[in-house]
């Protein structure tokens, strides 16, 4: 599946390399859509995906740990263990593994994928709306046995974004305040992993009651329906000072990837709260300086401060233990010619996570 120069998807047949050195070959079995997959229409040639599971099919030189016919997860941040950020424990921030250091907004890069002989980019590295692709081997998580395919793919950057933003990146504390901005596919896993830590109240917030509704099944102990045309959330932000004792929230988080919401968390928490930039606005906004007042913290974690071999094996126990859900994420699959009914769903906001399945 390729994007085309007017911003739709094809889906053509294209030859895949066998794995070099240090790569694997994975036999795709489902692949998340994801709002950054149709940011990524625009442009021409790339293999969409970034969310992804599957079975290695073969493996290249040099690989260790990990052979034809195993289960695995793709991970779209591939620390290289050595540059300055790998060292310093910000694997996730990899200076030569990530594809965000490519360049602003760079979330593909050439492979060894082609089409009609000509090389193809795949988003992160990656490309998972395919059925097969080849990956360096640090893209590669174990996938234990029980685990459906559609359920492991969307741990890949949905999941993992939120969950991490929660538990990595703010350090939530037991019986805290939350409130979560948002309630789609990377909300609902910031209301797990609140729920998770030991929050005694998560606020969820959104303009639509059926999401407001799934996040108390993930574990919102309280709903706000937000109205469109507040303007930052300001109605909100007064209804959860008067849920929190008068003095805001210890944590926010905003999830949403509306650009006039970036700075709304920092009027949800109290002095000296935390404010999380979960969903990635990268426009330019205007801040009111003010809402910064006092001590409070404003973060902008990436993708959760991933650490494959540290987060998946504990979200996958959590899954096993029942206490992160992961099936109930997986509101509907399709087949992959219905990849455009997908997008269509996801702009819609009818599906809390819609996978696609490849095989």
């Amino acid at each position: 599946m390729i994007t085309t120069d007017s911003g739709g998807i094809s889906l053509v047949d294209v030859e895949v390399d066998d794995p070099g050195e240090g790569e694997v070959l994975v036999d795709l079995h489902a692949s998340g859509v994801c709002h950054t997959d149709h940011d990524l229409r625009r442009w021409p040639g790339i293999v969409l995906g970034h969310e992804g599971a599957g079975v290695v099919g073969a493996v290249g030189s040099g690989v260790a740990g990990v052979e034809a016919g195993d289960r695995v997860l793709l991970n779209w941040a591939m620390p290289c263990g050595s540059c300055f950020q790998c060292v310093a424990g910000n694997r996730h921030l990899c200076e030569i593994g990530s594809p965000l250091q490519r360049g602003p907004r760079s979330h593909a890069r050439l492979e060894s994928t082609l089409h009609d002989g000509r090389p193809l980019r795949r988003a992160f590295g990656l490309g998972t709306m395919s059925t097969t692709t080849v990956v360096p081997a640090a893209a590669i998580t174990p996938l234990p046995e029980g685990v459906p395919f559609a359920s492991a793919a969307i741990v890949g950057c949905g999941v993992m974004t939120g969950f991490g933003s929660v538990v990595n990146a703010a350090g939530v504390e037991p019986g805290s305040s939350v409130v979560v901005l948002g309630c789609g596919g990377v909300g609902l896993n910031v209301v797990q992993g609140a729920r998770i830590s030991g929050a005694s109240a998560i606020i969820a917030v959104d303009t639509k009651p059926t999401r407001l509704e799934l996040a108390s099944r993930f574990g919102a102990t309280e709903t706000l329906l937000a109205d469109p045309a507040d303007v930052g959330l300001g109605s909100i932000a007064a209804a959860v000072r008067e849920r929190t004792s008068g003095r805001g929230a210890d944590y926010a988080f905003e999830c949403t990837a509306v650009p006039d919401l970036a700075a709304a968390p920092l009027a949800m928490v109290r002095h000296g709260g935390s404010a999380i930039q979960v969903s990635g606005v990268e426009q330019t906004i205007e801040v009111d300086m003010r809402l910064f007042e006092w001590d409070k913290i404003y973060l902008n974690p990436l993708y959760g401060q991933c650490r494959p071999e540290r987060d998946f094996p504990r979200i996958f126990d959590l899954y096993r233990r029942g206490e992160l859900l992961l099936d109930e994420l997986v509101t509907r699959t399709y087949p992959l010619d219905e990849v455009d009914a997908a997008f269509d769903d996801l702009l819609a906001g009818v599906n809390a996570k819609g996978v696609l399945l490849l095989r």
